[in-house]
């Protein structure tokens, strides 16, 4: 018999699972369909989705002055998102291979479908691929460093922690050393390649 807690965790990714075919359906009520990796739209969709863009002048006549006066503090972030997305690129590129884990696949992070939509003008389309960018890489490097953490300290803390990550659940309870010493092997064994013999 399964543990509770692992009961929970294969009844949240069936969830996972069955929301995201739901939100998937719609496309098919909607007359697109994703072939290759790559969205296509019926034509007719397309025509009606062109009516409801908005030109980009009228776009910036429309926004609110200290909408745009903050666009900067926005746009300057780029800086800091592309060196993390580096150094946790390099770091992965360096680390992984000698612990044993497998590395983390960036291309399922960074989705630019967005930008096929004919609804939106260069400014919203630039926006959407921005957000998905900077979004993308919090997530790439949320599971490299979940990884890593499964690895290094595969143990829950004592007190509750807001957002935790999906491998969390595995990690060994709080102040529970034979179980820490007994499920350490396996644990890293779960991320690929054999782990290597720990002293």
């Amino acid at each position: 018999m399964k543990p509770a807690v692992e009961e929970l965790i294969d009844e949240l990714r069936d969830l996972e699972q069955r929301l995201q075919r739901e939100l998937h359906a719609k496309g098919e009520q909607l007359a697109f369909t994703i072939e290759r990796g790559k969205v296509q739209f019926a034509e007719e969709l397309r025509q009606k989705n062109r009516q409801w863009k908005i030109g980009v002048l009228s776009y910036i006549r429309d926004s609110r002055i200290l909408v745009m006066l903050s666009a900067p503090a926005i746009y300057m972030l780029i800086v800091p998102f592309v060196f993390l997305d580096l150094m946790v690129s390099l770091y992965q590129a360096i680390c992984f291979p000698v612990y044993g884990i497998n590395k983390v696949k960036r291309a399922d992070y960074l989705v630019f479908d967005r930008v096929k939509l004919d609804y939106l003008n260069g400014i919203e389309k630039f926006n959407c691929a921005y957000c998905t960018y900077c979004n993308g890489i919090i997530a790439f490097v949320r599971e490299i460093a979940a990884r890593t953490e499964q690895y290094w300290c595969p143990i829950k803390h004592a007190q509750a922690i807001a957002g935790t990550h999906e491998r969390y659940p595995k990690f060994t309870d709080f102040g529970d050393g034979a179980q820490f010493r007994g499920e350490l092997k396996r644990i890293k064994r779960e991320l690929g390649e054999p782990a290597h013999k720990d002293k």
